[in-house]
């Protein structure tokens, strides 16, 4: 039973930065859901687990709400992204049910596009360096002694504003005389956000049977504030984007579910399937929701493979995408207003995402 229980929040350990596919530009910050199961922690009293794990893919398939421009392929002209990130995170036990995660990310990101430098050239833009980082703490609420079978975990946790939120790059052919010139990278690859948030975590799990156990997650980043001061640049393009000039800090979310299985022949080998919802609101819980973000959300299908030896856990995991939304902004609706039409941006997204990492307890 709890071989079944471990596997499955080896999975969870790693799968939890919440990070959209693309230009829906949640950023990395290491959301470590269910940590370890309360029966290993019991064992020891405490002790401590360190995480280390990676996530790439790359955007570029273009949507407008639920719809796919499939022209931007055929003109060349949809933008490119590459994002990778490295996430070190280090968990500290105190007892059976009460512990402590220090998440610091690592990102490195490229974007190429036409219209940013002329529509007539492509050219790439980049950034590189630590994200935001995130504390939180964690509890089981149920007496893990007598609840083996099942139980639930919450978490709070601050997001601190470390992460660089007005990162530069050279933009090309928009000097004088097409000259390139120094300006902030688009939000999607920044590597911050510019806001001191607070995250909520609910996570719980219930094994049906020795082999097969229920999981599901929700984590949700609250930002208080609503623009950081990083100019985007996008009043150059239109002058229908004057109020997209200043990047807005969303509020972010993700939640989880599925189904675990422990194959008892096979020591250590673990399956997992499920589904897993990630976005951006349109409307920040606390704070304004102005200035210029992509709000949206993607569904995708989970699978997951994990092998446990001894202390040291292993993951890889391939999230495919099957519903991409770009939903209408605030922005949108006020430029919808002005113009006397429906106005709706585009995001890119991605079609899966390649995550694989590595635990140990000590």
């Amino acid at each position: 039973m709890k071989k079944v229980i471990i596997y499955i929040l080896s999975i969870i350990t790693f799968l939890q930065q919440a990070n959209a596919q693309g230009c829906v530009a949640i950023k990395s910050n290491g959301a470590n859901f269910m940590l370890i199961h309360p029966d290993e922690t019991e064992k020891t009293k405490g002790g401590w687990q360190f995480n280390s794990s990676v996530r790439y893919f790359k955007s570029f398939r273009h949507f407008s709400g639920t719809t796919e421009n499939k022209a931007r392929q055929v003109l060349g002209n949809e933008v490119i992204n590459h994002q990778s990130s490295l996430d070190l995170s280090l968990t500290r036990f105190f007892n059976d049910r009460w512990s402590i995660m220090v998440d610091v990310p690592v990102l490195s990101n490229s974007r190429s596009s036409l219209y940013e430098h002329g529509g007539k050239e492509r050219h790439s833009m980049h950034s590189f360096g630590i994200g935001d980082m995130r504390v939180a703490v964690y509890n089981w609420l149920l007496d893990p002694a007598i609840n083996h079978k099942g139980n639930i975990q919450v978490g709070l946790g601050i997001k601190l504003p470390t992460g660089d939120y007005n990162y530069k790059d050279y933009w090309y052919n928009v000097g004088v005389g097409g000259a390139k010139e120094l300006r902030t990278v688009d939000q999607s690859i920044q590597l911050g956000d510019g806001g001191t948030g607070f995250t909520t975590e609910v996570n719980a799990f219930y094994s049906i049977h020795r082999s097969l156990t229920v999981y599901g997650n929700f984590y949700y980043l609250l930002n208080p504030r609503e623009q950081n001061g990083t100019r985007t640049y996008r009043e150059m393009v239109s002058v229908n984007l004057v109020n997209e000039a200043i990047m807005s800090v969303p509020d972010q979310y993700m939640g989880r579910a599925g189904l675990n299985y422990t194959f008892q022949h096979a020591k250590g080998l673990g399956l997992s399937a499920g589904a897993r919802l990630e976005g951006i609101p349109v409307h920040d819980l606390a704070g304004g929701s102005g200035d210029f973000r992509r709000p949206g959300y993607i569904w995708s299908v989970e699978p997951t493979v994990t092998y446990a030896v001894k202390k040291l856990n292993f993951f890889a995991a391939v999230p495919f995408a099957v519903k991409r939304n770009r939903t209408q902004s605030i922005t949108d609706k006020e430029n919808s207003i002005k113009q006397g039409k429906h106005v709706q941006g585009d995001a890119a997204f991605s079609d899966y995402t390649v995550n694989a990492g590595f635990s140990i307890r000590f």
